[in-house]
């Protein structure tokens, strides 16, 4: 990925952050008829090693998991939001201005295995579905958590051969958060203004984002 250095998000609590904040992620292989990319959910386990671990499952019919030999990329895709030059006190002092997209991504490297046996699989849906319904019981009390367990063992364990498992254990990280580190003061004001008058929640939390990142 192309990382100029005023981009570059190389703090590994904010890598591990995105990831566990946008945890849907496009991996991608290469196979036999060439790249291969299916978007699947993950579970970051952040004191795996010195960069952390990777899990999820592909659908046995799913064919990626054939060929998941060798190194594989997972891309993590955060918050963004096309920049418009009106923003820029530069446009009204000299029109020396033009448009841009800011937007957060982690490119994920690392070694995949597979994963077939239903001890392994038993412990990665339960910790993905603990996951996301942990965080939908903290957003409020209304909202009661679904565990692995409420369903018939039965029908968890058919669905369990319906899967193959997914590890990856991380080689390396990419962080790149692009939020105008690039335009001077009055520039990044008058973005965070104006995506703040933008309709929509996207733009929101991109007027949220500038200038808060600790990319260290």
């Amino acid at each position: 990925m192309y990382l100029p250095p005023h981009f570059t998000l190389e703090n590994r609590a904010a890598q591990h952050d995105l990831i566990s904040a946008h945890p849907l992620g496009l991996l991608i292989s290469t196979g036999a008829e060439g790249l291969v990319a299916n978007p699947i959910p993950f579970v970051l386990d952040r004191e795996f090693g010195p960069l952390g671990r990777l899990r999820g499952h592909l659908a046995r019919p799913n064919p990626q998991w054939h060929s998941l030999a060798g190194e594989v990329l997972v891309v993590f895709s955060g918050p963004d939001h096309y920049i418009s030059p009106s923003y820029y006190q530069t446009k009204r002092e000299t029109g020396k201005v033009v448009p841009t997209w800011n937007y957060l991504t982690l490119h994920a490297y690392g070694q995949a295995s597979v994963h077939e046996d239903a001890q392994w699989l038993g412990i990665q849906i339960r910790d993905l579905t603990s996951q996301h319904e942990n965080a939908r019981a903290k957003a409020s009390s209304e909202n009661v958590p679904w565990a692995v367990d409420d369903a018939p063992e039965s029908f968890i364990a058919a669905q369990m051969r319906g899967i193959v498992g997914i590890e990856i254990e991380l080689n390396r990280l990419e962080g790149k958060a692009k939020l105008s580190q690039n335009r001077n003061e009055a520039d990044r004001e008058g973005v965070k203004a104006g995506l703040a008058q933008e309709p929509g929640a996207a733009a929101k939390v991109m007027a949220g984002l500038i200038g808060s990142q600790n990319q260290s």
